[in-house]
């Protein structure tokens, strides 16, 4: 059941039409699409001295950051170093999305070691990502019911953000309980596996998203990445014998804060205004979000090129050290009167208080979409 339209009586004026369907109905803008593809052709190779150390360097400071959480007994600076230790975590575990990006020679290695040094140490390997992300950026997947990563949030009832927020609190415990308890039963009893495959195993927020099985390469580099964070997910557990709970229970707060900034990121990710139909490529960049400079903290909540991500729905292989050129040029190119400048926004605070208001007047009385009941 779609949400449902809102009914004129006989007496009523026309309803005249409202952002969300000329956003969503908007035809493609040819010469930006053109443009977009021409002016970054000189910036679309990924650069193994900007990857390596940013990832490398993330990790190395948010795992230093978060012995010190363990380690340091003044609360306040073991607060601090929580902190850190979660904005550098973040930082790190997004490369995931460059992962599905980037061509699979491109850089050597990067993935392997991505996985070994975040990957299966946050208990979130790149199966789950890889080969579901491409489908939110499928030409006729986005913003439907086939999309893993769409819902109409901006259109569902006001308690739904919230909740939207607060699973994600939830989300190391969950990675913890499926990596060491769900896929090791799955490994023996293969409903358990369909299941744990078909439902928990995708970085997704639509809850009628279902997996399809694993296929050829992708099915091997799934089966070491299981067994890898299975094995590190039992021993994290066993480490509450040698140690405590404390360890352990500092480990998942900082990796709930990490969860919840990227729900936070995600959430302002797009418009979230599309009720199922297909959308044009231009629509679909509508939808989405750019918050460019000179937005102060856009580089700490959402990092790795991801305050371009409309920009990125453009040129989804351009790789996240060109997304600013890019928006440079482009910006140059166009000014501000123009579609490429319809995507750029100033700022979370913003759109938070934007897809609130819309949930409140929107949300409020009509019903919910079925995706929302689902969730």
């Amino acid at each position: 059941m779609n949400a449902h339209d809102s009914m004129t009586g006989p007496g009523d004026a026309p309803a005249q039409p409202s952002a969300r369907a000329k956003t969503t109905g908007k035809a493609d803008d040819m010469v930006l699409l053109r443009t977009a593809a021409e002016v970054t052709r000189d910036i679309g190779t990924a650069r193994p001295d900007i990857y390596w150390p940013d990832m490398l360097i993330s990790a190395a400071l948010g795992y230093a950051a978060l012995a010190g959480a363990i380690l340091i007994d003044n609360t306040a600076l073991a607060v601090v170093s929580g902190i850190v230790s979660i904005l550098a975590l973040y930082r790190a575990l997004l490369f995931i999305h460059e992962l599905t990006h980037i061509h699979r020679n491109a850089l050597p290695g990067f993935r392997l070691a991505w996985n070994l040094v975040v990957g299966i140490p946050l208990l979130t390997p790149s199966l789950m990502y890889e080969n579901v992300h491409t489908l939110h950026h499928a030409r006729t997947r986005y913003g439907t019911a086939e999309d893993p990563e769409y819902l109409p949030l901006a259109l569902m009832k006001p308690w739904s953000l919230p909740l939207f927020i607060f699973v994600a609190l939830l989300a190391p415990v969950a990675f913890l309980i499926r990596s060491a308890i769900l896929v090791p039963l799955g490994a023996i009893i293969p409903p358990v596996r369909k299941l744990v495959w078909e439902k928990f195993s995708a970085l997704s927020i639509n809850p009628d998203f279902r997996r399809r099985p694993a296929e050829g390469e992708f099915a091997r580099q799934v089966f070491w990445q299981e067994l890898g964070a299975s094995v590190w997910a039992i021993a994290l557990i066993a480490t509450v014998f040698a140690f405590g709970w404390r360890p352990l229970a500092i480990a998942l707060i900082v990796l709930s804060g990490v969860a919840v900034f990227n729900q936070l990121r995600t959430l302002v990710a797009h418009l979230w205004e599309n009720e199922g139909e297909a959308m044009s490529v231009t629509a679909q960049y509508l939808d989405s979000v750019n918050v460019p400079p000179p937005s102060p903290l856009a580089v700490l909540w959402a990092p790795v090129g991801l305050r371009y991500h409309a920009l990125h729905h453009l040129l989804p292989s351009l790789p996240y050290h060109s997304l600013g050129e890019a928006h440079r040029r482009l910006k140059e190119r166009f000014g501000t009167d123009s579609t490429y400048a319809g995507a750029n926004h100033p700022g979370m605070f913003v759109l938070v208080a934007r897809i609130a208001r819309s949930t409140m007047v929107r949300g409020g009385d009509r019903g919910s979409p079925k995706r929302a009941e689902a969730a």
